[in-house]
This record gives C-alpha cells, sequence and structure tokens, in this order.
C-alpha cells in the first residue's frame, strides 16, 4: 500500500452530526428514517440542502451527532441513534462517516441500505488515511492548520480556513465557504488512523456519490471502494469538490431515495 497522505501522524476520522430529538422522530407508514453522517471539517448544517429535499418529499430526516474521536466510539454514539428508532432506517455517511456508518450498522437490523457520499468504505483492518493515500491525488496534509494538543492526549486537527474554499469546497460560493471554515468541527488524530473492525457494506446494499475534483479523498480511492462493495449504483459529479452533499443536493437526495427503494 502506497504510504498514507497523513505521514507518521494519524489523522482522526471524519464525521459529525446534528443534535436532533431522535427518540420522538415519527417516520409515515412505508417510509425509512433517514440518518445522516457528517465528516471531519464539516457540521450538520452541510446537509441541510439534502435534508430540505428529502423532507419535501416525505421522509423523516436525523442528522446524527457524530463526536469524531474514534471510529469504534463514534460508531457506537451513531448505533445507539439508529437503535432508538422504530422501523427501517437507510444510513448515509460523508466522508469519515462513511467507516462511522460502516461499523454502526453491524447488528442493527432496522439498517436496509447505505449511501456513502465522497466516503470512506474501510474493509476490516484498514484506515481511513491508508486509503487516501492508496492513490495519489490527496492535498489534505499541506491544507491542515498546527494541530490543536488535547490536554488528554492526541490533537485535533483542522483545515486553515485560507485554504477551506480551494480544499474542501471548491465549488461552493466562496462566501459560503468561509462560513463553513469558521464553523468547521475538528478530528482526533488518532480516528483517521483507526482501523475499521466491521464492514457492514459486505452484507448491506450500497450506492455511492462524489465529486471527480474532490482533494480530500482521491476519486480513484472513491472508485475502488465503490466497485469493492458492488455499488448498485455510482454517481460521479463533474466538478464536484469533496462536499458534493452542500454543491450538489440535488444529486445526492435523488441517490438516497433509489437507496430507499432499492433502485440502481
Amino acid at each position: 500500500m502506497v504510504k498514507s497522505i497523513f505521514g507518521a501522524m494519524a489523522l482522526g476520522a471524519m464525521a459529525t452530526a446534528s443534535l436532533a430529538p431522535v427518540a420522538t422522530a415519527q417516520t409515515p407508514a412505508g417510509k425509512p428514517t433517514i440518518v445522516l453522517v457528517h465528516g471531519a471539517f464539516a457540521d450538520s448544517s452541510s446537509w441541510n440542502g439534502v435534508v430540505r429535499l428529502l423532507e419535501r418529499d416525505g421522509y423523516t430526516v436525523v442528522a446524527a451527532a457524530n463526536p469524531l474521536r474514534s471510529v469504534s466510539g463514534d460508531a457506537r454514539s451513531v448505533g445507539d441513534v439508529v437503535a432508538s428508532i422504530s422501523g427501517p432506517v437507510v444510513l448515509v455517511g460523508h466522508s469519515y462517516g462513511g467507516s462511522v456508518i460502516s461499523a454502526a450498522a453491524e447488528g442493527k437490523p432496522n439498517v436496509k441500505a447505505l449511501v456513502y457520499v465522497a466516503a470512506f468504505a474501510p474493509d476490516v483492518g484498514e484506515t481511513a488515511g491508508g486509503l487516501s493515500g492508496k492513490f495519489p491525488g490527496s492535498t489534505l496534509k499541506p491544507a491542515l492548520a498546527p494541530p490543536v494538543p488535547l490536554s488528554g492526549g492526541g490533537n485535533d486537527l483542522y483545515i486553515q480556513q485560507s485554504r477551506f474554499h480551494d480544499q474542501f469546497a471548491a465549488d461552493v460560493p466562496e462566501a459560503q465557504a468561509k462560513l463553513m471554515a469558521a464553523g468547521q468541527r475538528p478530528i482526533a488524530d488518532k480516528a483517521l488512523g483507526e482501523a475499521a473492525t466491521e464492514a457492514a457494506w459486505k452484507h448491506l446494499p450500497t450506492w455511492f456519490i462524489y465529486g471527480d475534483q474532490d482533494k480530500n479523498i482521491p476519486p480513484q480511492a472513491l472508485a475502488f471502494m465503490a466497485e469493492r462493495a458492488h455499488s448498485r449504483q455510482t454517481v460521479v459529479v463533474k466538478g464536484g469538490s469533496h462536499v458534493v452533499m452542500v454543491s450538489h443536493p440535488e444529486a445526492v437526495a435523488a441517490l438516497i431515495e433509489k437507496a430507499v427503494g432499492g433502485k440502481p
């Protein structure tokens, strides 16, 4: 395997989300609840455009809170959200959130499908950092700000605000990207270096969407993971950045609805 772009620094996991009132969510008859898990350097608001479209079409949507501390811990957190929902669930992960949903779905019989949005789908033993370095193209490492030391050990990672637009969200209006940069959620460096212990995509149907101009996860890596997971449908957004759910919410929502129906 090609040396990880993160070098010796084990970059953390990519995922976060919103503090939604999960237990009180009521899913319309016949429709699953859509659980969205965002990635590192983003927050729950990155799903706003997708949420609006899904709710317009009658779905109950929850943006699950993702701590961005470790794959195993984050998966337990998201798994608790899933377990609190009566009825079927479609799990959707962005970026590092893909690592989280791949683990969180295990042992949750109500999860019916997985949707990966510019997201990692690691096999057992693989890390997000290792998958990013498997193919050339990521420019994340030099775009990171100096690590923020944590009192309990390890570091939090941020993208430099001055480089956020170009690195993370190049197809988003600059003013919007500036707000995203200021509100970005950091990830603990150990999360991106934590090996997966579960790979739910091996037994659940999957769908993938990503941009061909992604600078965080190389498009070749995303294509490799989609093919390996036997994706029912893979959508490649021309000119799309790492945050296709922000810049192309219609395409992302449409693919999620296909996953709901189990259609390619």
